[in-house]
């Protein structure tokens, strides 16, 4: 009888808004965030470019740290994120971190830290 190997993949829990433009997951307690379009990514890039040489990736979040931009070379995940849809108005929370997800952009908090994110502004807090 011949043995048969399972393979188990993992998955990284995400979650994205409605409209696609914003997508997040949590690794090793930290939030991961990216948008697609927002008006201030030229000037993201370019702070990146200045200061490191890596690009700009998108924001990170955690219960030590304020809401920031993140540079970064590559991938942020040890296995590949399994995203679903936040409906605007609903919640998601994980390990600590909590995301509302509104029309008018993404709010996370992780302790007394936060970021909010939207394709007109961002704020870390």
């Amino acid at each position: 009888m011949p043995l048969v190997a399972a393979l188990v993949v993992a998955f990284t829990p995400g979650i994205r808004t409605p409209s696609g433009n914003i997508s997040c997951f949590v690794s090793h307690r930290t939030l991961h965030c990216a948008i697609v379009q927002a008006a201030y990514r030229p000037r993201l890039r370019q702070l990146c470019a200045e200061h490191t040489t890596v690009d700009w990736h998108g924001f990170e979040l955690s219960p030590a740290e304020r809401g920031t931009p993140t540079c970064s070379g590559g991938i942020l995940y040890e296995s590949p994120p399994r995203y679903h849809t936040l409906a605007y108005g609903l919640v998601w929370r994980i390990g600590g971190i909590t995301c509302t997800s509104r029309i008018t952009g993404l709010t996370c908090t992780a302790g007394a830290h936060g970021l909010f994110i939207s394709r007109a502004s961002w704020r870390g807090w």
